[in-house]
Formats: C-alpha cells, sequence, structure tokens
C-alpha cells in the first residue's frame, strides 16, 4: 500500500506529521487499473475506487471523508482546505491545510508529487508538478501561498516521477523547461531531448530555501507505481501529507 510512508508525531509546541507515497498494492481494481488505484478521473470502477480510498484512509487511521482531493489541471491554482471547506470539483494543482483532521492528496501516475510542510505554524501543502505546471511555476505558487499565511521555515518530500532517461519529448519543450530552471535539461536513454522534472522542482525549492528530502525512483520503471507513460491507459497513485498535532496540545 506505502511505496514510503514516515509518521512524526509532534514534539512540544511543533507539529508533526504523517507523510506518504501510495504504491499500487492492497487495492481492489482490477485489470489497467490494478490494484491500488486512487484516481476517480480514470474509467476505473467507481466502487472500486472509493474502497482503495477507504483502505488508505483507514490506514491513515481516518475515515474516507477526511481525505482531500482536488481537481487537477497542470496549472498553478491554489485551493485552500479543512474539514468544513472542500470543493473536490475545484481546480487546483495546489492544496493547502491548517487542519490536522484531514490529510491531503495529490495524484500522479509520472507527474512529480510535492508534499509541503510547516511544524511551527501548523500548515500543510501538496502540489502536483507536470511538465507544464513545473514550467509555469506551480512549486513557486504553492511556496507563495504557505509563506503568504505564515509560513517560513519549509521542508518537502518529492516523490517518485518519470526520470529523464525515460521522459523523451521534443527539443522545444526541453528548452522551455531548462528556461524555468536549467537542472530540468536531460537527455533521455537513447539519447534525445528529455526531461528531469523532479531535478527542476528539486531545483526551484532549494532556491527558496526550503529543507528538500527527494525520493529517487522512476514510475515508468517500476512496476510497483503506475505510469501513464508506460502503460496508456492506467490508474493513479498518491502523494499523501496530513498534519499530526504539537505534543503540547495533547
Amino acid at each position: 500500500m506505502f511505496w514510503w510512508r514516515e509518521r512524526e508525531p509532534g514534539v512540544g509546541p511543533r507539529f508533526g506529521v504523517d507523510w506518504a507515497i501510495t504504491d499500487r498494492s492492497g487495492g481492489t481494481s482490477t485489470g489497467s487499473y490494478a490494484a491500488l488505484n486512487l484516481g476517480a478521473h480514470v474509467a476505473d470502477d467507481p466502487a472500486a475506487v472509493a474502497r482503495n480510498r477507504s483502505r488508505v484512509a483507514h490506514a491513515l487511521d481516518l475515515e474516507p471523508d477526511d481525505l482531500r482531493f482536488m481537481r487537477q489541471v497542470h496549472g498553478c491554482g491554489v485551493s485552500v482546505v479543512d474539514r468544513e471547506r472542500h470543493d473536490p470539483t475545484l481546480e487546483a494543482d495546489v492544496m493547502i491545510t491548517d487542519d490536522p483532521d484531514v490529510a491531503l492528496v495529490v495524484l500522479v501516475a509520472d507527474c512529480t508529487p510535492v508534499l509541503l510542510l510547516d511544524r511551527t505554524e501548523g500548515l500543510a501543502a501538496v502540489a502536483h508538478a507536470g511538465r507544464v505546471g513545473f514550467t509555469n511555476g506551480v512549486v513557486g505558487a504553492a511556496l507563495n501561498a504557505l509563506r503568504d499565511r505564515g509560513a517560513r521555515d519549509i521542508e518537502a518530500v518529492v516523490g517518485p516521477s518519470v526520470c529523464p532517461r525515460c521522459y523523451e519529448v521534443p527539443a522545444d519543450l526541453r528548452e522551455a523547461a531548462a528556461a524555468a530552471s536549467p537542472a530540468a535539461y536531460s537527455v533521455s536513454a537513447t539519447g534525445t531531448p528529455a526531461i528531469d522534472v523532479a531535478a527542476g522542482v528539486v531545483d526551484h525549492l532549494q532556491a527558496a530555501g526550503v529543507t528538500v528530502t527527494w525520493l529517487p525512483g522512476c514510475t515508468r520503471e517500476e512496476e510497483s507505481l503506475f505510469s501513464h507513460r508506460r502503460d496508456g491507459v492506467t490508474g493513479r497513485f498518491a502523494g499523501i501529507i496530513r498534519l499530526l498535532p504539537p505534543e503540547d496540545a495533547a
């Protein structure tokens, strides 16, 4: 179920965090979506997706209604959510909360999932960084939205995505990505133009003073993860973050 997960309780006045990357195992979807597809926007059985989401929620000690999703459109829109405010039809590629009672979910199948945290201010966010969103500044949009709400000491986990060996693109798209960050300029396994979106994301985060944990892994190469570039019709795995209350609040 979890490709990676860390749960760190709050210490003193600082918030803790439960953050994770899911994989394909432990779900009820079949065929191209086997097994833990969490994407309701693909052509999977809605009942299977609901069961999968329920399993993930319970593994996080939550109920399915506590998971927060957004309608991802490869843009830079920001949605602020909590237990009361939540519109999953709202188009956004960044989601922010200060509510420990909900978990934020970003869905991917080659794009880069970004999880963001300020333990002092008690703020969490997710960002969906595909090629288009990265090039257009989704990382900056997420950081600006957090800082507008008081965040100063931001940490990030950057999850697995398609690696540059597997992400061949036309030369003009590589140039556009490299204009956003030179770190995104790359070459594929066959020597053709390629993009390293994750490296560009990490570059943007580090340039903004964010402490980054980069979880290496290629979605196209790892069968345990969904990959649109590898399979075409496929499911979605998730990056998830939930604030945990400070120890002093217990």
